[in-house]
């Protein structure tokens, strides 16, 4: 579904991404870990047009996507969930998640999608006229997580989602990440939470110094010794 090929990327003359190179199949859940610096959220930026790639190809579905626009990209299937749960803090839930399907114009089909992500997270309906400024930490990110979701996206990215929440709250984020899943969507997690994210996704990519330097199937990865001594502190 998503292939880069040897994309370097740079902000001015520092640059922050060194060929990089991975693949994301169809309804496969990645994990692209590191440590802070590694370069994972410029990663995110490229893959959705906020950076232009320095070189290298983005093909989503074989078409070449590294020049695009990120709305262009947005219409063409992909949403990110960026890192700090960015809402809009002085609009309502309700309007917030009417933003993320700015892409869809049936507003029956509008409808019967706020009513899909109502269902992932009822505590979003009952404060559907509530100002997102309101919620708590873990009810921004139920909502960031449903905006996305408002565009119907074949693939979604999340950007440190766990950042800054409380443990119970993680797990029902990552919970609810497998079951967008399990819908058929493709997910592409960037994650400092090292065991927690490699456990629910299928494979994984060790992101360094903007490069890849270990990649493999999730149980792998934790049984690595480099993972296992530098991240997990075995």
């Amino acid at each position: 579904m998503l292939e880069i090929e040897n994309v370097s990327a740079a902000y001015g003359m520092v640059q922050i991404l060194r060929e990089i190179t991975f693949k994301v199949e169809e309804k496969e859940i990645i994990s692209i870990i590191g440590p802070n610096g590694a370069g994972k959220s410029t990663l995110v930026k490229t893959i959705m047009g906020f950076l232009h790639p320095k070189s290298g190809k983005i093909r989503f579905r074989g078409e070449n996507i590294g020049k695009l626009p990120t709305y262009e990209i947005v219409k063409k299937g992909i949403a990110m969930i960026p890192e700090g749960r960015e809402i809009f803090p002085r609009m309502t839930v309700e309007e917030n998640l009417l933003l993320g399907a700015y892409t869809i114009k049936d507003k029956a089909r509008v409808k019967e999608t706020k009513e899909m992500v109502y269902g992932i997270f009822p505590v979003l309906k009952k404060k559907e006229r509530a100002l997102a400024q309101t919620l708590s930490g873990g009810e921004q990110q139920m909502l960031v997580i449903c905006r996305s979701l408002m565009s119907n996206p074949q693939l979604l990215i999340l950007d440190e989602p766990s950042l800054g929440l409380a443990p119970i709250i993680v797990e029902k984020v990552l919970d609810t990440v497998r079951t967008i899943n399990e819908e058929g969507v493709t997910i592409l997690l960037v994650e400092q939470n090292i065991y927690d994210s490699l456990n629910i996704a299928d494979r994984g990519y060790v992101l360094e110094e903007g490069r890849i330097i270990l990649e493999g199937k999730s149980r792998e990865l934790l049984s690595n010794s480099h993972i296992k001594e530098v991240y997990l502190g075995l």
